[in-house]
């Protein structure tokens, strides 16, 4: 009889939390910090309030690999014009959160040179990499000798628009999340972030594996949907940027844009739970 009554309990209990909102949970998970700077940002599935302190910007893979001409996706052909057209809208988010104190991290594809860290060798990473030509030798759009893919070379620098700050944090990555073997995990614990305000490319593949891997450790992750873009699917009536954005406004965290985030900025204020 008892243990019917504890599982009556439960079931109440749960089904209390699903009525309440997510930033209503997130609140009350940040209710033990007396003073902070919060602010909202409009978003989907709702309006999301975040606190300052606890908020980081992920900058994922923009680098020229990815995002210039004479990078790997321009050589191998692939239209790079919509994650051109994000750098604008991603250096205005940059430059608002650096302005209110946010810490900025920048994520970078890129192998070592003997390719060590690529995978097995009949590993799915390194096959499809290989057949993208990563390690090749090319030249830079200045003429330097640089490599695709590779650390430390023109080629993973971050696009001349969205330069990393003295400030900022920058670390490589060898999956396509940025969880996968790196410092971000063990970074975002020791800065006390919770909430993730995430740009960069591509949408249904770097962004939503890291998306997925933050959502999965607690984080709560908001993506700019104009700060970001996806090659596969461009100009469909519903490409994988699309589709991404649907499953994180479902079930994966939220779904804003620049301005909004921008907004939301320029109206925070202080508030106290003394």
């Amino acid at each position: 009889m008892e243990s019917e009554m504890n599982e009556q309990r439960r079931r109440v209990v749960l089904a209390g939390l699903a009525t309440i909102p997510l930033r209503t949970i997130a609140a009350m998970a940040d209710a033990d910090n007396p003073s902070k700077i919060t602010f909202t940002v409009e978003a989907k599935p709702e309006a999301v309030t975040l606190d300052v302190t606890r908020t980081a910007l992920i900058v994922i893979d923009m680098q020229n690999d990815f995002g210039s001409k004479g990078g790997m996706f321009d050589l191998a052909g692939i239209d790079i014009s919509g994650i051109k057209k994000a750098i604008a809208p991603t250096a205005r988010a940059l430059a608002a959160a650096r302005d209110a104190g946010i810490k900025v991290i920048y994520l970078k594809m890129a192998y070592r040179p003997d390719l060590s860290d690529l995978g097995a060798l009949d590993s799915v990473n390194r096959v499809r990499h290989l057949h993208m030509n990563v390690g090749k030798t090319v030249r830079a759009p200045d003429g330097r000798e640089s490599r695709i893919l590779i650390r430390d070379t023109w080629n993973t620098d971050i696009v001349s628009d969205l330069q990393p700050k003295a400030e900022d944090i920058v670390m490589y990555k060898t999956r396509f999340s940025g969880f996968y073997k790196t410092e971000l995990d063990a970074t975002l614990n020791r800065l006390a972030v919770r909430h993730l305000i995430i740009t960069g490319c591509t949408t249904s593949i770097c962004v939503e594996s890291t998306v997925r891997d933050a959502m999965f450790r607690d984080y709560l992750p908001i993506l700019l949907a104009d700060c970001m873009s996806e090659p596969i699917g461009q100009g469909l009536a519903r490409s994988n940027h699309e589709a991404t954005l649907l499953s994180t406004e479902v079930l994966l965290g939220w779904v804003s844009s620049s301005d909004q985030f921008i907004v939301g900025l320029s109206r925070s204020e202080r508030s106290s739970h003394a």
